[in-house]
């Protein structure tokens, strides 16, 4: 009887085996179509004629930016590899396809057309070393520690104690940490760290009470907000910086005009999700254990962290940059053996990648000249400003719920900044750093699916919440917090903080 069991084991074993086997066969065969279906939409476009585009005078460069720009979109939005490699992939075809370092470029095609604008090799790798790069750089080197010696926990426990009891005040207790964390940490790593110090509230509520779904979701609803208070907040605001360095739109002037926003962005979470998902709970407590021990790197954390932040509130005092300042707890840290080379690997490099990406695929559209042969295509000057501005930030919205907000912004920026410096009229308006802001702002409200942010996927993840949940707030905080965000800044172009 024995040996007959062993045999059925092993039987099933092989046929588990074998299933697995064709499992990931069928996933790589999947893949793979789905990379070739990818493909077919950019290839024909390399080989179309530039008579058949927008504009009849398609340069060679411009020809092939326009294939770059259609696989990056495809790529992006179906994710066929990941979102980062894409990102990659975009720096090596510019590399090969239109720098003074890949292919031989022809004078002059059989049609006429004019090789056009060639890029600086050094220019497209440039971007891995973009002051963007290391401003983001800066940011993770922040949050690596805070986490490693505690100062998130310390600081959670003290921002959510005078909340009290009262279940409602604690879900904005939580949303405000959630909120200024997200300011200088990753949103995902903010999301993850805030949802296990959620855990023992939820157990402290009834299986049945609808203040549970309201108290997951104010975590993502904050963590996606306060991204919008910094210019590290989210990777879509590091890329607008790249268009707003002519404008002097430095890191404390970002907060006098992002935090506003995200102050009352929290307030309109907060009631809504009151409002939707009412508790029944008259008490609830929050439980965080935080270590005693303040060792010397403690210290130099709390330190570093506090003097980083500072001097980037202050930048209009003592002159550097926020870029520069976002390198001093890089070299503090290193040096200091605060954070080793095993710390290192906890960089998300993936988003590292993702914006050099996008700074690479906005140099090309720049410097070729494509995005201008683009706006020149289209009757932008026949329409509305105001209509403009909404479509704009609309479309940036709308997109940013079914694809990565930074894709997004990597496809809309570079061309939504030649829209605002080729129209006219629209200084009025506050130009175009206007326009890329709110922009910007919009893309980073898309929070209405699961797959609109890793910190909605976060929470989706927990199995306590639907995507009903999820896209009733989201939806409306969407909407409403686009007319906010018009709204702030228009107040801040009168108060002439931009």
């Amino acid at each position: 009887m024995l040996k007959d069991i062993t045999a059925t084991a092993k039987k099933i074993l092989l046929q588990n085996e074998r299933y697995q086997y064709l499992r990931r066969k069928l996933k790589a065969h999947a893949t793979a179509i789905k990379i070739i279906g990818c493909l077919v939409l950019p290839l024909l476009i390399i080989f179309l004629p530039a008579e058949w585009t927008l504009t009849d005078s398609l340069t060679v460069t411009q020809h092939r930016t326009v294939f770059i720009f259609a696989l990056a979109a495809i790529f992006w939005i179906l994710e066929p590899i990941p979102i980062f490699a894409t990102s990659v992939l975009v720096i090596l075809l510019e590399l090969i396809l239109i720098s003074d370092s890949g292919l031989n470029l022809p004078e002059a095609t059989e049609a006429g057309e004019k090789v056009g604008v060639i890029l600086s090799y050094k220019a497209i790798l440039g971007t891995f070393a973009s002051p963007i790069i290391f401003l983001f750089l800066g940011g993770f080197f922040l949050a690596i520690s805070a986490t490693k010696y505690g100062l998130d926990q310390v600081m959670a426990k003290t921002f959510i104690k005078p909340f009290g009891t009262n279940p409602k005040m604690v879900m904005l207790g939580l949303m405000i940490v959630t909120a200024v964390f997200s300011m200088f940490m990753s949103n995902t790593a903010t999301t993850a760290m805030m949802l296990s110090i959620l855990m023992p509230v939820l157990a402290a509520l009834p299986e049945q009470d609808k203040g549970r779904t309201a108290f997951i979701l104010c975590i993502p609803v904050a963590a996606n907000v306060g991204g919008l208070g910094t210019p590290i907040g989210t990777p879509p605001n590091a890329l607008a910086m790249k268009y707003l360095m002519d404008f002097d739109i430095t890191f404390s002037k970002w907060m006098l005009m992002g935090v506003p926003a995200v102050i009352i962005l929290v307030a309109l979470g907060w009631t809504l999700l009151n409002v939707f998902f009412p508790t029944d709970s008259k008490e609830i407590k929050v439980q965080i254990s935080t270590s005693n021990k303040l060792g010397r790197k403690s210290f130099i954390v709390y330190a570093t962290f506090s003097l980083t932040v500072l001097l980037w509130l202050t930048d209009f005092i003592h002159g550097m940059n926020s870029y520069v300042v976002a390198f001093i707890p890089v070299v503090v840290f290193l040096s200091l053996n605060i954070l080793g080379k095993e710390d290192l690997k906890l960089i998300s490099w993936d988003v590292l990648w993702l914006v050099s990406g996008g700074l690479a695929l906005g140099l090309a559209l720049e410097k070729t000249g494509l995005a201008q042969a683009i706006i020149n295509g289209i009757p932008f000057g026949e329409m509305n400003l105001y209509v403009i501005f909404i479509i704009a930030a609309f479309v940036g919205l709308l997109i940013a719920n079914f694809m990565s907000n930074t894709a997004t912004a990597n496809l809309m920026l570079p061309l939504i900044a030649i829209v605002g410096s080729s129209l006219s009229g629209l200084e009025g308006l506050g130009g175009s750093k206007t326009l890329i802001l709110s922009t910007t702002l919009c893309i980073s409200l898309g929070m209405a699916l699961p797959i609109s942010t890793p910190p909605n996927a976060l929470a989706y993840s927990t199995g306590l919440i639907s995507t009903k949940h999820m896209s009733r707030v989201g939806v409306l905080m969407g909407l409403i917090g686009m007319v906010i965000v018009f709204g702030i800044l228009y107040l801040d172009q009168i108060i002439g903080i931009i």
